[in-house]
């Protein structure tokens, strides 16, 4: 498809720009996108902002162009680039651009609509799902927007006992997940950790079943919301992208852990609100950077100090003499202007590395 669609821009750029907007949205489909992200698809690819809005099913979104959802009360303008989701059906899905749509803008609608007919299809009741993990379902049920009783029906297909609670759960770069609260092990204390601190080894599901509740968490970076009603989910998935920022490789160069739920971050939550990603860091980030510069060892050896319960279960994190652990704060106390042998130099350090984190996620 995309060899065909450089031959058809030879010739002819709108005919192979139609190509690979007919190929993006036949991949969006095969892997089961949900609805905001078949309105995104629309939005970006047509370089305006892409509204639907189906009154019988009770849904509307909004997606603008660079990939944000901000719903609006405010009708669709009449004359914009328009798409039905049947035959015989009324408007539903816009391009919010002024003028007749161009041949591009055609395909898009006409492509855009199909899928989210077969999605509305699939999540609202009028066709059975087999998949029990379908994306487009955990977006219907993590959508606050979406009315109870379609949420309860995207439950059920995914396998969830509406009465019992389940977890939503932000993988970083993949779809959104629920589990089943009984799937995932009760934390257990590690020692020497940080009680936000979770790894991958703790987070397995206690044991296999069916659909959802028996899904394992997703490998790499992970958020986990608190366990609710499957009603409240939405609230547990913003917790969960929450969580998120707070998760790290694991890794000397992103020391930290992969796996953080969301309801062992108590206080410390609040900084995700305060540091905002790119933004001009405070005087002990700033301090804790040029410390991380200075040496290849700092960054996992404060880290050491900042998670662990004392200077001997940091010196073994790091695998060097307590001695040898002791010249190196000394150092880094030096670049910092602070002690981090205290308990309030420790708690600085601690605020200060994640700060750091959140600054970069």
């Amino acid at each position: 498809m995309k060899e065909l669609a450089g031959r058809l821009t030879a010739l002819d750029p709108d005919a192979g720009a139609a190509v690979r907007v007919i190929a993006y949205f036949d991949r969006l489909t095969e892997h089961r996108a949900g609805l905001e992200a078949l309105v995104r698809g629309a939005a970006v690819l047509a370089g305006c902002p892409a509204r639907l809005s189906d009154a019988g099913r009770r849904v509307r979104l909004r997606v603008e162009t660079d990939g944000r959802r901000r719903d609006t009360e405010q009708p669709p303008d009449p004359d914009w680039p328009s798409a039905a989701l049947s035959p015989d059906g009324a408007p539903a899905l816009w391009l919010e651009r002024a003028g007749p749509p161009n041949v591009v803008d055609a395909v898009i609608l006409e492509r855009a609509a199909a899928a989210i007919r077969l999605v509305l299809d699939r999540t609202r009741g009028r066709a059975p799902s087999a998949h029990a993990d379908d994306p487009a379902l955990v977006e219907t049920l993590l959508d606050a927007t979406a009315p109870e009783q379609i949420r309860l029906h995207a439950a059920g297909r995914l396998g969830l006992d509406p009465a019992a609670p389940a977890h939503a759960v932000a993988p970083l770069g993949g779809p959104p997940r629920v589990l089943a609260a009984s799937a995932l092990r009760a934390p257990v204390p590690v020692e020497g950790r940080l009680p936000a601190s979770e790894d991958s080894a703790r987070a397995r599901p206690a044991a296999a079943d069916n659909g959802s509740a028996g899904l394992a968490l997703p490998s790499g970076r992970v958020g986990v919301g608190p366990a609710v009603p499957v009603l409240e989910l939405p609230g547990s998935w913003a917790a969960a992208r929450t969580a998120l920022r707070f998760t790290a490789d694991g890794t000397p160069y992103s020391p930290g852990p992969r796996v953080v739920y969301a309801d062992e971050l108590g206080g410390i939550g609040l900084l995700a609100e305060l540091v905002v990603p790119g933004a001009e860091p405070p005087p002990d980030v700033r301090a804790l950077e040029a410390a991380v510069a200075d040496a290849p060892w700092m960054l996992t050896t404060l880290h050491a100090v900042a998670s662990t319960a004392s200077l001997r279960a940091a010196a073994v994190e790091v695998s060097v003499h307590h001695s040898t652990l002791q010249d190196r704060l000394g150092h880094a106390e030096a670049l910092l202007g602070w002690p981090v042998r205290t308990p309030q130099g420790r708690l600085r350090l601690q605020l200060a590395l994640t700060m750091r984190h959140l600054g970069r996620t």
